[in-house]
C-alpha cells in the first residue's frame, strides 16, 4: 500500500469560498481514489454536514465561517481539519486546537495535501492526535509566520483526539 493508500475510499468534505482552491483540493485529494465533495459557503456546507458522513472535513476559516462548522462538525462526530491562508494566527491555531480540529493546514502548503491527509487519516486510525506531526512537519513554516508566539501554541496542542 502506497502512503495515500489511507485515502482510498475515504469521503472528504471541503469547505471554501475560493472556487479555485475546490478545484486545487479536489485534483489534488480526488487522484488518491477517495470521494470529495466541495461546498463554497456555509449554509450548503451546514446542510451537508448534518446529513451526510464523512471521514474528514476541510473548512476554510474565512468566507465561510469555518468555526462554526467545525462546532457542527464535532457535534456530527466528523473529525476537521481547519485551512487557511490570511487566518494563520496564533488566536486562531488555539481556537482551532480547543474547539477540536485535527489539523491546521496552511493553504501554501496545498503542494502537500495529500501527504498531510494521509497522515490525519493514520492518525484517526491509530486514536492519535494529528498536531505532533503537524508541529515535526511545519513547525519551521509557522515559527516564520507566528514567530515567538508558536511556541505557546505548541503547549496547547492535545496528545489524543477530540472526536474519540
Amino acid at each position: 500500500m502506497t502512503a495515500f493508500g489511507i485515502l482510498e475510499g475515504k469521503r472528504i468534505l471541503v469547505v471554501d469560498d475560493e472556487p479555485d482552491i475546490l478545484e486545487i483540493i479536489k485534483e489534488e485529494l480526488g487522484s488518491s481514489n477517495c470521494e470529495v465533495i466541495t461546498a463554497g459557503d456555509f449554509d450548503t456546507a451546514h446542510n451537508i454536514i448534518s446529513r451526510d458522513s464523512f471521514d474528514l472535513i476541510i473548512l476554510d476559516i474565512m468566507g465561510v465561517n469555518g468555526f462554526a462548522l467545525l462546532e457542527a462538525s464535532m457535534k456530527s462526530k466528523i473529525p476537521a481539519a481547519m485551512l487557511t491562508a490570511y487566518a494563520l494566527n496564533v488566536e486562531n491555531v488555539n481556537l482551532a486546537i480547543k474547539l477540536g480540529a485535527v489539523s491546521f493546514i496552511p493553504k501554501e502548503k496545498l503542494a502537500n495535501l495529500g501527504e498531510l491527509v494521509a497522515e490525519i487519516f493514520t492518525d484517526i486510525e491509530e486514536g492519535k492526535s494529528h498536531w505532533e506531526k503537524l508541529f515535526k512537519r511545519l513547525g519551521s513554516f509557522f515559527k516564520e509566520k507566528l514567530g515567538d508566539a508558536w511556541d505557546e501554541v505548541e503547549k496547547n496542542a492535545p496528545n489524543t483526539p477530540p472526536y474519540i
